[in-house]
């Protein structure tokens, strides 16, 4: 399994949205951790904490998963399992922190991976979810890439499993999610340069930070919620 794009290599960039989108979920990252799909690992070092023990690293493709020890400082690096592969081959394993960043719009099924995904957390344990918010930018590039959709909170409450509580739901990146708008009205550019994702990383995700809490998260260019199990 390959991705489409080359998104991963390029986001890696957007440190700010990064340290922004994980100040919103790092507190219900703990325990045993599980990255599902984590592609070339450039989320960890944003999630790791004092309260971590492990961090496992699941990811279908092999050469995506062979970059991830390069892109992980320490501690994550010493405490890090890797694994080609799905959540169909972790059976019989339990985890306190699932993580899908930025994979389910991937999925042609993401139902019945997040109900996979609930059977191996722990109780009381977490289920971190991270999407490109709202179909109507759905751009040239969300195909280049792969995405199938993207969402807004009903259409992700469909795909959600039973047996969870949502204890955080929020959009972010308001002002970001402008410029996703105008790029699909009037750049209908199949990718950024990187030129563009660190302007946006640099001089828009700092704005987001200050407006988001201002309209209470009411809309952005992304979509996180969390959910504990029952």
């Amino acid at each position: 399994m390959n991705y489409v794009g080359s998104e991963l290599e390029l986001f890696r960039h957007a440190v700010r949205w990064k340290k922004y989108w994980a100040s919103q979920v790092v507190q219900y990252v703990n325990g045993r951790i599980l990255d599902a799909g984590c592609g070339i690992g450039a989320n960890a070092d944003h999630l790791w904490s004092e309260r971590a023990i492990s961090y496992t690293f699941l990811e279908p493709d092999e050469q995506l998963l062979a970059q991830v020890p390069k892109n992980v400082g320490e501690p994550v690096r010493s405490h890090a399992e890797l694994i080609v592969g799905t959540t169909t081959d972790l059976h019989g394993r339990a985890f306190d922190s699932i993580l899908y960043i930025d994979v389910l719009e991937h999925l042609s099924d993401p139902k019945e991976e997040l109900q996979r995904a609930l059977e191996l957390l722990a109780p009381k344990g977490h289920l971190i979810i991270l999407v490109p918010a709202f179909q109507f930018l759905y751009s040239p590039f969300d195909k280049a890439i792969g995405h199938h959709r993207r969402y807004d909170r009903p259409s992700l409450h469909a795909h959600l499993p039973s047996g969870a509580t949502i204890v955080k739901e929020r959009y972010l990146d308001s002002v970001g999610m402008l410029l996703s708008l105008g790029n699909k009205l009037l750049l209908r550019s199949a990718a950024p340069t990187i030129a563009q994702i660190q302007f946006w990383d640099s001089r828009v995700v700092p704005l987001s930070r200050f407006f988001d809490p201002l309209i209470r998260h009411a809309f952005g260019r992304s979509l996180v919620v969390v959910l504990r199990k029952d």
